[in-house]
């Protein structure tokens, strides 16, 4: 763990490059992608869905009077060169000066593209993290590889290998935050700085989406929970629905499982506890089918996914999600959980480190 990174959050010392939002006045809401991977050439990471997060961006969100993070690997700078990328995603970088030039863009740094603090010509200011004010509680917003010190103080050497080794021979550069095992100790790390500082982490790096410190796995047992116990009291079609839905959310459940390779105990943030809403992951714009994100509010957050009609997750169109269409284009929103801060607060309070209760009052004549 790299707790210098996390105490200089926790002490708010300035330490660590930190930029600031407040929401507490007025009604300003902001977008959070991470994971971007920009690249050039037939490798690029960015290139499926790189038209489509083009356009929500210049067509919905900046319209919108949206703010834009971005949160972390933008450029994919240990593949290629920050010319080649700027050359080939000349229309995203001119999406990107739209927001910036409203004051309407931040840009944290990550383990993929932290050299750019060596670029004087770079046109946007950089930042480690980024802490939003609400009304409720505080946000942190920072990539994620800064609990790791492999990729803060061997990043270079990593660099160094998928530039020079790994790219020339073809090989695909899948970063280890994505294996289980280095995914679950980046999520614990942000989870339990979380947890000790009462706020809300917003992290990306590992390409899962987290919502209330849920990934999609833990997400869908429980739901299937929440069916089950719909389910006696319900008649007819209804009941037929449920069943049909619990089926599918089975195959769901047991595809996730064979692809991450669950264990169930050992990847579990919070052992046998229950979960602290403290965590979130905005995914990734590289998702085969399409592109997650998170929006905030002073009152509320929500993990939405982007899609291309036709291509979306089979999930969304099976249940009863609300499809919004992006007007003349093929592209589709939908808010997949939604949440508003009050409530995770609560929750936070409720369900964080216990707390000695206070001794009981005497009984008469003790």
């Amino acid at each position: 763990m790299n707790s210098g990174f996390f105490a200089a959050l926790a002490e708010d010392s300035g330490e660590r490059n930190m930029a600031r939002l407040d929401l507490r006045d007025g009604d300003a809401r902001v977008l959070i992608i991470s994971d971007l991977h920009m690249g050039a050439g037939p490798r690029d990471d960015l290139a499926h869905n790189g038209k489509l997060l083009i356009t929500l961006l210049e067509r919905y969100y900046y319209p919108g009077g949206w703010y834009l993070v971005l949160n972390g690997d933008v450029e994919e700078l240990q593949r290629f060169s920050l010319s080649a990328v700027q050359e080939r995603w000349q229309d995203l970088y001119r999406v990107f000066g739209l927001f910036a030039a409203g004051g309407r863009f931040f840009r944290t740094l990550g383990n993929h593209d932290e050299e750019l603090v060596f670029e004087k010509n770079y046109p946007y200011p950089l930042y480690q993290a980024l802490r939003i004010e609400t009304a409720q509680l505080p946000l942190y917003v920072y990539h994620g590889h800064q609990s790791s010190r492999m990729y803060t103080d061997f990043n270079v050497l990593a660099r160094g290998l998928v530039r020079y080794i790994l790219k020339p021979f073809g090989i695909k550069n899948i970063s280890s935050a994505r294996g289980s095992r280095r995914r679950f100790s980046v999520e614990k790390e942000a989870y339990d700085f979380s947890m000790r500082n009462a706020c809300i982490s917003i992290i990306g790096h590992t390409h899962r989406a987290l919502f209330e410190s849920l990934s999609r796995f833990e997400f869908i047992k429980f739901e299937i929970e929440r069916l089950c116990r719909d389910y006696p009291s319900s008649e007819g079609r209804e009941k037929e629905r449920i069943a049909g839905e619990v089926a599918a959310l089975r195959s769901d459940l047991g595809k996730l499982k064979r692809s991450e390779r669950r264990d169930g105990t050992r990847h579990s943030l919070y052992g046998d506890d229950l979960p602290v809403p403290c965590l979130f992951n905005s995914g990734s714009a590289i998702n085969r089918r399409g592109i997650n994100a998170l929006e905030l509010t002073n009152d509320d957050i929500a993990l939405v996914y982007w899609f291309t009609e036709g291509e979306g997750w089979k999930f969304v169109t099976r249940r009863n999600y609300s499809v919004e269409k992006l007007r003349e284009t093929p592209y589709r929103r939908v808010v997949l959980n939604r949440d508003r801060l009050e409530y995770i607060k609560a929750r936070m309070e409720l369900l964080g480190p216990a707390v000695p209760a206070p001794p009981s009052a005497p009984e008469d004549g003790e």
